[in-house]
Formats: C-alpha cells, structure tokens, sequence
C-alpha cells in the first residue's frame, strides 16, 4: 500500500436527522481507523467530532470515492445492519475499466475469498470462496476503456476490484489489482453513485446519489 495522505476537505453531509447521517465520503480516506497512529484519521473519527453519537453501518474502501450511511443511535444501526445483511438495500457504483467491456450487460458470479499469503487482496476460489455476485451495464465505451455501472447483489470485501479484474477489465487506478495502471489516473476509478434503502424511524423508502467525478 502507498503511505496515507487522506485528503484535507471539509466534510460533505447530504443528509442528517434524528437517526441517520448519509455522507460523501472522498477517495483516499479511510472509512474506518487502520492499525497503528498513522492510520487514524478516518471518516467515522472526522464525523464524530460533530457527531460524537455516530455508528459505523457499512465500509467503503478506502480508495472508492461516494455515498456512506451513518447511524446516529443504537436502533438505527441494527435496523440498517439488517437492511445491508438482508440484502435490502441498493448500490449503485460507477467504475472505468480498462478495455472494451461486452456485452453492454451482464453479471459476474464468482465466489470469493481472502487471499491470506497476499492480504489485504482477495481472490476468486470456486471452491472454498464465499457466493459474490456483481451485475454491470456499459454507459459508454472505447477501445481503450469503458465507464461502467455495477450493481453489487453481496458485500464482499473488494468484489467490485476482483470481479472486474476477473473479467479481464480491471477498474483503472487501482493500486491493489491493477497496479501499472496507478501512476496514470489521480486516483481509483470507482465510485459509490447511489444508495437507496429503508428509514430506520417508520421504513420510507429513501435515496441518496452523488455523481461520479470522473
């Protein structure tokens, strides 16, 4: 991993009330602290400075840029916990890849697992790898590379990087699974666009969406 230099920007909250706190969390931040001082600035301990209530619901790579949600009390983060566990909620990422993606459409459905001599990296293993399925579609493409929107049916760690690299169009930028590509984009190439799911207080159905910016 290269050292870590979060970015210096002020926080971008697109919504708060009295449960929940959604924010647009930038590429380059931890979600969450690291092991050891160096790795403690982080976007739940930026919030929680003026929000010292808030929860951690669901991770975003520290690379991948977009839409997080925070709970701000104990029921609202049990009742998101599920959501995200029961498959409930929706996401909508937006990636480039590398190549010319086809068919416009499709799904990838290759188990995953954590590729231990190599951690943090994560692997496909048909076998003892744990069920990761990611839909796509193509919104525009060239010879060199596609923008693409993926739609992760599971939440597993890296699914996003392994299963685009395993379709042989790795998403540009990435330092972990396309490496010689990281030198030529200022960052990773995906984004956390839209997230839709349930209010904790009385179950409306709610969206959140930042456009990718790139």
């Amino acid at each position: 991993m290269t050292d870590y230099a979060p970015p210096d920007v002020p926080l971008d909250i697109l919504h708060e009330d009295h449960e929940i706190l959604a924010v647009n969390k930038p590429a380059g931040l931890l979600s969450v602290p690291g092991k050891g001082p160096d790795l403690a600035d982080c976007l739940i301990a930026r919030l929680a400075v003026a929000y010292p209530q808030v929860l951690l619901v669901h991770r975003l790579d520290r690379d991948t840029s977009g839409v997080m949600i925070f709970a701000l009390t104990p029921h609202a983060q049990r009742h998101l916990g599920l959501q995200f566990e029961k498959r409930q909620t929706k996401k909508t990422y937006v990636a480039r890849v590398a190549g010319h993606l086809t068919p416009k459409t499709g799904t990838v459905d290759l188990p995953l697992i954590v590729d231990w001599p190599n951690r943090p990296l994560q692997k496909v293993d048909p076998d003892a790898g744990k069920p990761a399925v990611t839909d796509w579609r193509v919104l525009k493409a060239t010879d060199e590379e596609s923008k693409v929107q993926l739609f992760p049916q599971t939440g597993r760690s890296h699914q996003l990087r392994v299963h685009m690299r395993a379709l042989g169009h790795p998403i540009l930028g990435d330092p972990l699974y396309a490496p010689d590509t990281a030198d030529a984009y200022p960052r990773m190439m995906l984004h956390a666009e839209e997230l839709r799911l349930r209010h904790p207080d009385g179950g409306k159905g709610m969206k959140f969406r930042v456009k990718a910016p790139f």
